[in-house]
């Protein structure tokens, strides 16, 4: 049975609570008044809504409950939610105003133009899908980004926040990917070298130019995905037929004369005059848009970098081919001869590199670099192929360096070279993108006697850990009837006896033999750096990574350790302790023995980057071990309280999503109040003595990982 209506009253209680806020100027009880009239399952959807965006911004809730009503009888609920969260995404990145203009360009929506909203393709679940697309297709490597509209500057592919031109949701995401298609060849198939520019400026009206340069283009493009990829041209072919008129007479000719597999960007500048003179110009809903500007700004950016780039790499494919031929018996009696020729077979573009008529095999880094300088010209230019000179360039200024993790502090913040982590935002009741700035560091080592202190102080407890792993080391198991091994099996000899004094034939399988099976377990530890470990807990986890290392050497197991930390979501840091790949040594000893309290407890960036490593390895167990005095915390931050105990069991549950399997040892004797809610029932053990830590820290990995 439907329950009934909220009062305005009872909903203005409410309201009060979301919108709490020193200013006066929400008038709550207008906005009750509004909501009153509505069925209670829409009351209940704004009202929820309102919540969950005023844990973002109350002015933001405020504005979606004014405009919510009117919306609700022409919007599908599923678009109402999209325009909230993109709402809120765009105040992440960009702020209040620009997240207000988002909310008041709703009220231009109309029925008409947003009939297909049920049915249309979200960037956020496609986005994926299409990159994927994309990666596979020759050429440059390109993003997929979300913006206003569907365009590329060849250096990404833009789409807009939703695709709804058809009422069937399978044909908006293949609307999609047309679209993509087509951008995708303007970079492939040399739109984009056009000096659109100056083209524009050779006509009194430079925007019908343009518009019908593009148009040709399109023609052209269409006519090579025809030929590249035909089934995605025959849904294009359908798409076109339901969504646009056909084309007009004037421009058949052109369509003929761009069909030829010969044709490129010239044929369609010679067309243009006459193109220029038409009163129509075609439009297509897969097109995209031209945005010149973005187009050669990318450009700049790119030529003088690339070539840099190339001659710098192709003059260490030349050192190391000299350095080869050093021992051959005559002497050479001229340079080495470096030769580039690309190749354009099937609509693959690849290039053959020979050094003194021998072919070699390019980098992969080469590789791209080579085509993404043909792309920008439709040749190899000559000077790009001179390798560079001693000194010519300064490969600091040239290559994207690292950037140092402390450096980046000073002065105005930015993002380059950071790697970022979408939050779950509990209130939202949605992830905020791209939301944590982390950035790895490495520890400082500190070459001491930490170690052999470690070892002597529990030199009782190594005996012990060393004998308990010694016996899990292998899983021995003897194999019974085998043709050959390290014993008779006197049960099977037996049997053979018997089978041959009755005639029948006798077994060769008369061997016992031992089998040896290896572990294939990935464990990653994830230690808590944070300023609350200050004292004991930071002694006892450098004591506990002693001894764990000691054990795991004995077992094999691959294994890592990180240290985490940070200051609120733009300083999130994560730190390098042990890579799997690296061997446990002196370095590795004295980065531990370095491991210092930092900063605050957020957590879920560093379950999310450790969960992305785990998942590098191949290895039939794979677990993720975080060891932490308390409850996830930051600095002057909302990521605490609900807050950052929902992101980190947001964290975990995107692990064990994987396969991962999460535990956590914690010396927060508080922690019985959220752990079992983070971690679960079964994840997680409370020490409430910290001197029980590297003692008890073996022992629990030993069972977790058996």
């Amino acid at each position: 049975m439907a329950q009934p209506p909220l009062t305005a009253a009872e909903m203005e209680s409410s309201l009060h609570v979301w919108l709490d806020t020193e200013f006066t100027f929400f008038k709550v009880e207008e906005l009750a008044a509004e909501l009153a009239p509505l069925a209670r399952d829409e009351q209940d959807f704004i009202l929820g809504w309102i919540r969950r965006i005023a844990s973002t911004h109350i002015t933001l809730a405020w504005q979606f409950g004014r405009r919510a009503p009117a919306l609700l009888p022409r919007m599908e609920r599923r678009l109402l939610e999209a325009w909230a969260v993109h709402t809120c995404d765009v105040f992440d990145r960009t702020g209040l105003q620009t997240a207000l203009r988002v909310m008041e360009e709703v009220d231009s929506f109309d029925e008409t133009q947003h009939r297909n909203d049920a049915a249309g393709a979200l960037f956020e679940d496609i986005a994926p899908i299409l990159g994927n697309f994309v990666c596979g297709l020759s050429g440059r490597r390109l993003r997929i980004e979300e913006g206003d509209a569907a365009w590329t500057d060849g250096e990404r592919i833009v789409l807009p926040p939703l695709i709804a031109a058809l009422p069937n949701p399978e044909d908006n995401f293949r609307l999609a990917k047309t679209t993509v298609a087509l951008l995708w060849a303007q970079t492939r198939y040399g739109t984009l070298r056009a000096d659109f520019a100056s083209i524009a400026a050779r006509y009194a009206d430079p925007e019908r130019a343009l518009s019908r340069l593009y148009a040709l283009e399109t023609l052209r493009l269409a006519a090579r995905i025809a030929r590249e990829l035909p089934g995605l041209h025959r849904e294009m072919r359908r798409l076109r037929t339901q969504l646009d008129p056909a084309l007009p007479p004037g421009w058949q000719r052109f369509e003929t004369a761009l069909a030829d597999d010969r044709s490129t960007l010239d044929d369609s500048l010679s067309l243009l005059d006459a193109a220029y003179d038409e009163a129509e110009c075609p439009r297509w809903s897969d097109q995209g848009c031209l945005r010149p500007e973005s187009i050669a700004a990318a450009r700049a950016a790119r030529l003088d970098r690339e070539k840099a780039r190339l001659r710098i790499r192709l003059a260490e494919l030349l050192e190391d081919h000299e350095a080869a031929q050093a021992d051959a018996l005559s002497p050479r009696e001229a340079p080495a001869e470096l030769n580039v020729e690309p190749r354009d077979e099937n609509g693959k573009l690849d290039f053959e590199i020979t050094l003194d008529d021998a072919p070699i095999a390019p980098p992969e880094g080469v590789r791209q670099l080579l085509t993404s300088v043909y792309l920008d010209f439709g040749e190899i230019p000559p000077d790009y192929l001179v390798p560079a000179g001693d000194g010519e360039y300064d490969a600091n200024r040239v290559f994207d360096q690292p950037e140092d993790p402390d450096a980046v502090w000073h002065g105005t913040y930015h993002e380059k070279g950071a790697i970022l982590f979408p939050e779950w935002d509990h209130g939202r009741q949605h992830y905020r993108k791209n939301w944590c700035v982390m950035r790895e560091k490495t520890v400082t080592p500190v070459h001491d006697g930490f170690r052999r202190e470690t070892l002597e102080k529990y030199a009782g407890v190594v005996k012990h850990l060393h004998r308990k792993f010694e016996a899990l080391r292998d899983e021995n198991r003897l194999e019974k009837r085998q043709t050959h091994g390290d014993e008779i099996d006197f049960d099977a000899l037996v049997e053979a006896l018997a089978d041959a004094k009755d005639g029948s034939e006798m077994s060769d399988r008369l061997f016992v033999r031992l089998h040896r099976a290896e572990r294939n377990i990935a464990v990653a530890f994830l230690v808590d750096m944070s300023g609350s470990t200050k004292g004991w807990i930071n002694e006892a986890e450098r004591e506990a990574m002693i001894l764990l290392c000691e054990a795991l050497e004995l077992l094999g197991d691959r294994y890592a350790i990180y240290g985490f930390s940070g200051t609120t979501r733009k300083r999130c840091e994560l730190f390098r302790i042990k890579t799997f790949d690296e061997p446990y040594g002196d370095e590795v000893t004295a980065r531990i023995s370095g491991i210092r309290p930092q900063e605050y407890t957020r957590m879920g960036f560093a379950l999310r980057h450790m969960t992305s490593l785990l998942n590098q390895v191949e290895a039939k167990t794979r677990v993720l071990v975080t060891l932490s005095d308390g409850r996830p915390d930051d600095y002057f931050d909302v990521y605490r309280g609900q807050y950052g105990i929902e992101d980190t069991r947001m964290a975990l549950m995107e692990a064990a999503r994987t396969g991962i399997h999460p535990f956590c040892i914690t010396l927060d004797r508080d922690a019985r109040d959220y752990l079992p809610h983070m971690y679960g029932a079964a994840r997680y053990i409370i020490l409430d003595d910290v001197r029980q830590l590297p003692v008890k820290v073996t022992d629990i990995y030993r069972r977790i990982t058996t």
